[in-house]
């Protein structure tokens, strides 16, 4: 039998916040929010209240468990859907375009192109002017599975948001479009 997984290192320490050891200080930093405590004089990271933590272990277990389902499912993974979904959103897309749109690396968006043009999901135009530059769009193959995927999708993201309210969900999303706006800033 194998062994049980264990519990993220969040889950394990719990909340660092609402529970603080007597050992622990926090680290006055003059920020409004601060991610860091002191234990024996070292500044130690605490997860329990790192943004970048929370937003990479979302992404991970949800693009993990999506990828893994739509591959079992469709024959696809994570970034070949988000590449039709981009295609679906601007059809006549250009691979630069396509990473512009979904924040994806070139070689990551070439090879979705690639399968999915394989998998004979796409139709492409070269261009004018440059004939090793490309538009696609879904072809009527890849539209009934996008349209296939988005049912799952759509269904994920409503289990992944059971229990909160639509105000905090408003909030959460107004908060995250502040934080990409920031990136933007940071380089």
């Amino acid at each position: 039998m194998p062994a049980a997984p264990r519990p993220s290192l969040l889950a394990q320490q719990g909340n660092l916040v609402s529970q603080p050891d007597e050992s622990l200080t926090r680290l006055d930093t003059g920020h409004s929010h601060n991610s860091t405590f002191i234990r024996d004089g070292r500044v130690i990271l605490d997860i329990g209240r790192y943004v970048p933590y929370f937003i990479t272990v979302v992404h991970n277990k949800l693009a993990r468990g999506s990828s893994a389902i739509y591959l079992e499912r469709f024959g696809i993974g994570i970034v070949d859907w988000r590449v039709m979904a981009s295609l679906v959103l601007e059809p006549g897309a250009s691979a630069s375009r396509i990473c512009q749109l979904i924040e994806l690396d070139k070689g990551a968006a070439s090879r979705a192109l690639t399968k999915l043009d394989e998998l004979g999901y796409l139709e492409h135009e070269a261009a004018e002017h440059d004939t090793r530059r490309k538009t696609w769009t879904l072809n009527a193959r890849g539209l009934a599975l996008y349209d296939a995927v988005l049912d799952l999708a759509l269904e994920r993201e409503e289990r992944l948001i059971n229990g909160i309210d639509s105000e905090d969900l408003a909030v959460f999303i107004r908060v995250m479009k502040q934080m990409i706006g920031n990136l933007q800033d940071m380089g």
